[in-house]
């Protein structure tokens, strides 16, 4: 537990003891906020050797336990390695992260994604989240023959998911007739221990979204704009999360050195973030993509530059703990409960995350 509170994450998922009237904030007795889920991000493949990437991998996985994360999120595309075979060795390095894994369906049938939950859980008694994902890059879907339209997809993601829920409760068995899937008494072998039940989150911004993850009583993750730019909570019904990256020092200088220094100028990624434009028919792609167009001066922590470089796929925070408190300070307010970390670089990265975190809350 030392080590925990070290990096500063651990006591974000405290049980409740007070009320803070000041802040209309539910607190811990150590001051930390409760019913907050932090995630991090598992480097992609990529280009990376295969030696290179299970190192970074393991390092990641490690760095997130230690720092008491729920999780962290394994990304899938028709580019990257299988989700379900990192997430397992993600489980055999950590004590206890909980592997969040992308889930298209397209690639596999939903009873598919319920035996490899039910399995892990046999095999280690580890929990997983998923990361149910409607749409993707449009030529990575027409790749694999799927024309069907954005908001249909998310009516596909509802009745797959449903499925896997059913599956997964166990009790009776499943039977769906559905407008994508038909299964009939189809049950689950081995049953999955009740306290393993997957945490279910939603990506996307779009209304067809939001209604999908209030149907399955999923986590809506968005990828925020910039906090006094959100107003309040859309749908009080939904729970909702955003996902980030954070970049925070005690000198707002040296936090901004440091993002150049690890996100500099990439005309190459330029020219595929443009191409990627072109192919996305994703409503949070385009969102971000109009944003960058505003360039934000360097005195306001908002940052996109790595999002248009194509380094990663969400918007940074970036300056000093207090002005980066200030964003979260919004993002808060509006309610949001679970966060979801960009890949980090090292495992200083949480305890200078956690200390932006305890700012903002005071």
């Amino acid at each position: 537990m030392k080590t925990l509170r070290r990096l500063g994450l651990a006591g974000m998922r405290s049980k409740p003891d007070c009320y803070n009237r000041a802040s209309g904030v539910h607190m811990s007795r150590d001051g930390l906020p409760r019913q907050f889920e932090f995630f991090s991000t598992c480097p992609p493949s990529g280009d990376t050797d295969p030696v290179s990437y299970v190192q970074q991998v393991t390092d990641v996985a490690r760095w997130s336990d230690a720092a008491g994360c729920t999780g962290i999120l394994v990304y899938t595309d028709n580019g990257l390695v299988d989700p379900w075979l990192v997430a397992d060795a993600i489980i055999r390095v950590t004590e206890r992260l909980s592997p969040l894994v992308a889930v298209q369906p397209v690639y596999m049938h939903p009873y598919t994604v319920a035996k490899l939950v039910t399995t892990l859980g046999f095999l280690h008694g580890r929990r997983l989240f998923l990361n149910m994902v409607a749409g993707g890059f449009r030529n990575d879907l027409d790749a694999l023959g799927d024309s069907t339209e954005h908001d249909r997809r998310y009516d596909r993601v509802v009745e797959y998911t449903t499925i896997i829920q059913g599956l997964l409760r166990g009790g009776e068995p499943v039977t769906l007739e559905g407008d994508f899937y038909q299964v009939k008494n189809l049950r689950l072998v081995p049953p999955l221990r009740r306290e393993l039940f997957p945490g279910i989150t939603m990506s996307g911004s779009s209304p067809a979204a939001l209604a999908a993850a209030k149907h399955l009583g999923a986590v809506a993750v968005q990828y925020p704009k910039p906090s006094g730019e959100n107003g309040t909570k859309g749908n009080p019904d939904v729970h909702t999360g955003i996902r980030i990256g954070i970049i925070a020092r005690s000198r707002s200088e040296e936090a901004w050195e440091l993002a150049h220094a690890r996100f500099p100028p990439d005309r190459k990624g330029q020219l595929t973030h443009q191409l990627a434009m072109k192919v996305s028919d994703s409503s949070w792609h385009h969102q971000l993509s109009a944003l960058a167009k505003e360039s934000a001066e360097r005195g306001n922590p908002y940052w996109l530059v790595p999002f248009e470089n194509y380094k990663t796929f969400c918007p940074y925070l970036v300056g000093s703990y207090e002005q980066v408190a200030r964003e979260l300070t919004g993002y808060l307010k509006m309610g949001h409960e679970t966060f979801i970390l960009d890949v980090p670089r090292s495992e200083e990265d949480f305890a200078h995350v956690g200390e932006a975190f305890r700012v903002a809350l005071r």
